[in-house]
């Protein structure tokens, strides 16, 4: 049963979809009843998940552009979506881009470039959803979040530096909103995601799901997934 009003139309949009997590968590809200927008780059790759996804649930999947890394484009794909499918009761901020490299190694353009995408791009998605869920005094906002905040790797450090600031942004946004009856959470994934093991897409997005449909006054800012 979903937490949302009765009869109400309800929607998730989920920025940084694909074949992984993106896919699972579109794959569980659409069960339980939520219409989906699926936010990439490349949204023609997304057709085939879309349709699946839409013929098993019955509910509409649609995939809009967006590239998390800039404003406009992300902005542009949120309205999209919300034109489509309206104000998103749920969003879903699943974005992780990285090189490899070590402190001294990794170029500060990358580093800076993504920033921008896992953690700037995180605030503006929640800063276009957010009015509408204070006007409607409900609204659940969730990260895929990373091992690397509690455990940084120095061959991951632009990534471990990211995670670790989502991790801060998570709880600093749970804090602004949550005295508007608005859920900040994140699914902290310790491990490496991968079909077939205890790290299976579909087992974490029950952890996302999980959190949506806590009540108020008993909402969690974080499950750690390990």
């Amino acid at each position: 049963m979903s937490s949302s009003a009765e009869g109400a139309q309800r929607s998730c949009v989920i920025v940084g979809a694909g074949p992984g997590i993106g896919n699972a968590v579109a794959s569980a809200f659409a069960a339980d009843g939520y219409d989906v927008a699926m936010l990439a780059r490349t949204p023609e790759r997304l057709l085939p998940l879309c349709a699946a996804i839409s013929k098993k649930s019955g509910r509409k999947v649609r995939a809009f552009a967006a590239d998390a890394g800039d404003e406009a484009s992300l902005r542009a794909g949120l309205d999209a979506a919300r034109a489509e499918l309206g104000d998103p009761e749920v969003l879903v901020y699943n974005v992780a881009t990285f090189e490899i490299g070590r402190p001294m190694s990794v170029p500060i353009e990358r580093v800076t470039a993504n920033f921008r995408t896992n953690v700037v791009g995180a605030l503006i998605a929640a800063r276009a959803v957010a009015p509408a869920m204070i006007t409607n005094k409900r609204g659940t906002i969730l990260f895929t979040g990373g091992g690397f905040a509690y455990e940084p790797a120095a061959d991951y450090a632009s990534l471990s530096m990211d995670k670790a600031a989502l991790r801060s942004l998570t709880y600093t946004l749970a804090q602004d909103l949550g005295s508007h009856g608005i859920h900040v959470a994140t699914v902290t994934v310790h491990g490496f995601v991968q079909h077939g093991t205890k790290f299976d897409p579909q087992r974490i997005a029950q952890a996302f799901l999980d959190l949506h449909h806590q009540p108020k006054g008993h909402f969690d800012i974080e499950t750690v997934y390990k």
